[in-house]
């Protein structure tokens, strides 16, 4: 998401706070030229449908109206000279609105040459192009006011619109910034009129900003200064409202996440799964947000994508409930935002383009520096698709490009604060660009052991019975460190058949693997047996050794007060989780080796077994039809 932090701009309340005073007379009381109510003048002529219009020309003569913002608002009630809250809200956002969009204009001002242009027109009129300039460019800045004053209201005042029968759009004025804000408080203005209650005024004031921003976006193309604003990222914290440019602005605030969370002991067995989630979850939170940046970015070992694979029902769901569940407590804890966004089949889109809209908009969110963020893909393989693959929709393969170009693209800058996972029962029908994206391999292979069946059985039952246990230390075997070290251990040697004869040959003809110049020879052996094994995969390999190697385990106590660790600067966290890194050995390098080189064997495998038996399966229907002719040619039916 580089476009969206590369020009991130914080207002800060002092660029905001010198813009009272002109905010509050625009609340207060103001007077400004009315347009007319079009059609409507003229006194109808008595037993007709008809006006009289006079026949002396009018059009010069421009009538003036009085705003008393105030005023109208505290007429809505009942009576009551003190506002209600929602009043006070409307008020309180319009002038806050006001004073917003003026700060948002003296960025466009400092971006542009509108900034020395206006200092020079003080001292003596500008002249020929440079006035021309000047007048387009306090134009541009009178629009961007009006779009941050609507955007603002309809992003900070929640509840529903109402339906605003016969509401014409205000009548627009783009010669100073402050005239284009009084044109759309007037405009306010009228549509509050005879609001009777709360949630008219708020239904009203809601309507009143889409039907502005509608009217602002089609008169965009008149105004020919609006580059340098189309990719800003003006941010204002306190009010948790963000301006991208010209997007769609969202109208409500992201809702509090609602999902079922799991803790690590509900997870009987994928012990190295578990425990990389539970550091991940650590690591996201020792993310900077003044500095944005994450130490472990800097000293290696963040995971910033990964893929979890398995057989249906081995626990992909659950893990991501832990991993969401524990980011959820860590950032509640610490004062954070934190979004879970997942991106699923319902996203892809009929139309063109759109799909790959949706993706973008789904890596964005998650990527907001401003906040932790946790993305999902779940069931990659049906939301994505093989570029080689005719029959998947051109949605499918939109998906896949933005996927590709976000987790690893030329433009990608991983700042440590989201991470994305994506899962898979059938990881072959990935596409082997994206899938070699993952950073990380989580199998996910649920229970193993009798004793995990044990465990799990017991978990799941309940406690509503009095049948014995009987000679069994429950959940013994799944003890964190004890379970990754046994698990880890399992990748001394190669799983995957074909892996193996390359691990077998090579230490038959090279002996063991004890230097780096081995492990050169040893992957060597690996890419000429399986071409999909290229240099992404080596840094894939290498980041998961650096992980290995950062294996520290952050203590629990660091995560139970702010104070502790995730709220101390940068330096000092870097310093602190500095001092636990441990050194990279051996052993450590050839069972991330294993690790990664089983995956991608086992991918193939399974691709070549699934065309295998696609193969058996035609030719048994092949002589089942031969059959089948046969019979119907004796009884001449063919």
């Amino acid at each position: 998401m580089s476009e969206l932090t590369a020009g991130l701009t914080t207002l800060h309340e002092a660029d905001i706070a010198k813009h009272l005073v002109v905010a509050q007379g625009l609340v207060t009381r103001f007077v400004m030229l009315d347009a007319g109510g079009g059609g409507s003048d003229g006194a109808a002529l008595a037993g007709t449908s008809r006006r009289f219009v006079s026949t002396v020309s009018t059009g010069s003569v421009r009538k003036t109206r009085e705003v008393e913002l105030t005023k109208t608002i505290q007429a809505s009630g009942q009576g009551d000279p003190l506002l209600t809250p929602a009043q006070h809200t409307v008020l309180y956002r319009v002038r806050r609105g006001a004073q917003v969009a003026l700060a948002v204009t003296d960025v466009f001002a400092r971006q542009t040459e509108l900034e020395s242009l206006q200092a020079r027109n003080i001292t003596a009129p500008l002249q020929g192009e440079e006035a021309a300039r000047f007048k387009g460019l306090l134009a541009s800045a009178s629009y961007i006011s009006a779009f941050a004053f609507s955007a603002y209201l309809l992003s900070t005042i929640a509840g529903e619109s109402a339906q605003l029968d016969g509401q014409r759009e205000p009548d627009f004025l783009f010669d100073t910034a402050q005239d284009a804000l009084k044109s759309l408080v007037g405009g306010l203005d009228a549509a509050l009129h005879g609001a009777g209650d709360d949630a008219t005024v708020i239904g009203r004031t809601r309507a009143f900003a889409e039907l502005a921003l509608q009217g602002l976006l089609t008169r965009k193309a008149r105004f020919e200064h609006l580059g340098a604003f189309e990719n800003a990222h003006i941010r204002v914290d306190q009010d948790d409202f963000t301006l991208d440019g010209f997007d769609a602005v969202p109208s409500a605030k992201s809702k509090p996440l609602t999902m079922s969370f799991k803790k690590p002991e509900e997870i009987i067995g994928n012990h190295i799964a578990k425990y990389q989630a539970l550091k991940l979850a650590k690591m996201l939170m020792a993310y900077d947000f003044d500095r944005q940046m994450n130490p472990f970015v800097e000293l290696g070992g963040f995971l910033f994508t990964f893929i979890g694979d398995g057989m249906p029902g081995t626990g992909k769901t659950i893990l991501i409930q832990m991993l969401a569940g524990l980011l959820n407590d860590y950032c509640k804890m610490a004062g954070y935002a934190f979004h879970y966004e997942n991106f699923g089949v319902d996203q892809i889109s009929s139309y063109q383009g759109k799909s790959g809209q949706n993706a973008k908009s789904f890596v964005n969110n998650v990527l907001n520096p401003r906040v932790i963020g946790f993305g999902t893909i779940d069931d990659v393989d049906q939301v994505t698709a093989k570029r080689s693959d005719d029959r998947a929709s051109s949605g499918q393969h939109e998906v896949t490009a933005v996927l590709m170009e976000s987790f690893a693209g030329a433009s990608t800058v991983v700042r440590g604060n989201a991470t994305f996972g994506m899962f898979s029962n059938y990881p072959e029908n990935v596409d082997d660009a994206l899938r070699q994206r993952a950073g990380a391999r989580w199998l996910v292979d649920g229970p193993q052991t009798r004793e995990d069946y044990i465990d799990i059985f017991s978990l799941l039952v309940g406690k509503n019975h009095s049948i014995p246990l009987g000679d069994h230390q429950l959940f013994a075997g799944q003890e964190i460190q004890k379970a990754v070290s046994r698990s880890y251990g399992e990748h001394d040697r190669p799983k995957e058949d074909g892996l193996v004869a390359v691990w077998e040959r090579y230490e038959t003809e090279n002996g063991k693997i004890q230097t780096l110049a081995d492990v050169g020879g040893y992957l060597h052996a690996i890419k000429l047996a399986e071409p999909r094994f290229t240099g992404r995969a080596i840094k894939n390999i290498t980041d998961a050794i650096k992980m290995r190697a950062m294996d520290v385990e952050l203590p629990d106590a660091w995560f139970e007060k702010p104070d502790a660790f995730v709220h101390k600067s940068y330096d000092e966290k870097k310093a602190m989780i500095a001092e636990l890194r441990g050194p990279v050995t051996m052993e450590m390098i050839c069972q991330e080796i294993n690790r990664y080189a089983d995956s991608e064997f086992r991918y193939a495998d399974k691709s070549d077994e699934a065309a295998v038996e696609e193969i058996v399966r035609r030719e048994r229907q092949r002589e089942r039809a031969i059959g089948e002719i046969e019979r119907l040619k004796g009884e001449g039916m063919w």
